[in-house]
């Protein structure tokens, strides 16, 4: 027999791929422990995996809680269905995510309204017709104001305020209805 008659998929894995596996477990486990309990709820774990996690979140000491999280680690090998556990951990961090970059978006649309003017306003009018032009125009203008005078930012959070309530309008399933469901342009 030589080694080409040899499949590596009859092998059983190295003790450095267990290793990787029961790492990355671990890091599974940590990220668990530092969910808070209504993202924990959304998350298929058995009663005891909870009841470790419950505990891990109770345990004060830095040593201590470094055990329960690795005993954790030790009872999530054991699960059946990590890949469902990894899934919904990770959903929270991607909807921060998005959520971060929604705002980036807001917070770049409103510094290029108050640096730009009137072409930024044109541009952002065609992008989102149902916006109040009058009372944007005029809030970035005070927007101006209050940065050259050096005073509290009231006009910049009206528009960051008007922005995210456009955008997030723009985003919803029924965008073509919009303009008829628009928020009052004072708030």
């Amino acid at each position: 027999m030589n080694e080409s008659d040899i499949d590596n998929d009859d092998l059983p894995p190295s003790r450095s791929q267990l290793r990787r596996e029961a790492w990355d477990v671990l890091e599974l486990a940590e990220r668990l422990v530092a969910l808070t309990p209504s993202q924990l709820a959304k998350v298929p774990l058995s009663e005891r995996v909870l009841d470790a996690v419950d505990l891990a979140h109770r345990i004060p000491s830095h040593i201590a809680h470094k055990r329960q999280v690795h005993y954790l680690a030790k009872l999530m090998r054991h699960h059946d269905d990590l890949e469902a556990i990894r899934l919904a951990v990770d959903k929270p961090l991607e909807v921060r995510r998005r959520e971060t970059a929604e705002l980036h978006s807001i917070e770049r649309w409103r510094e290029r309204l108050i640096d730009g003017g009137d072409a930024v306003l044109d541009e952002l009018l065609q992008k989102y017709p149902g916006a109040d032009r009058q009372r944007l125009r005029q809030l970035v203008r005070q927007a101006g104001i209050e940065r050259r005078e050096n005073r509290a930012p009231s006009a910049q959070r009206s528009i960051f305020q008007m922005l995210k309530s456009l955008l997030k309008s723009d985003d919803s399933p029924d965008s073509e209805a919009a303009p008829d469901n628009e928020e009052p342009a004072g708030e």
